[in-house]
C-alpha cells in the first residue's frame, strides 16, 4: 500500500481528490469515520507514483505515503 488515510482524521474535504495527478483518489461513501464523514481512499494502489500532493494538499495530515524502497543494484 502507497496511500494510507488515517480515517478518525480525515474530514472529507476532498481536497486531496482535487489534486492527485492520477485522479485516483476519491471519497469512498459506504462507511463514515467517528467524526461522521466519508473519508478518502485510493482507488488503484498500483498507479500511485508517491507525488505526495494529496498528503500536502490534506489540512488534517491524515494522509500518509510509504514510498516502496529501492532495490539496491549490485
Amino acid at each position: 500500500m502507497k496511500m494510507n488515510v488515517i480515517a478518525e482524521r480525515c474530514k472529507g474535504c476532498g481536497l486531496c481528490v482535487s489534486v492527485c495527478p492520477k485522479k485516483i483518489v476519491a471519497m469512498q461513501t459506504q462507511q463514515r469515520n467517528s467524526r461522521g464523514c466519508f473519508t478518502a481512499v485510493c482507488t488503484d494502489q498500483q498507479a500511485c507514483v508517491c507525488c505526495t500532493m494529496c498528503a500536502l494538499m490534506c489540512p488534517d495530515c491524515a494522509i500518509v505515503i510509504d514510498k516502496p524502497e529501492a532495490k539496491e543494484e549490485k
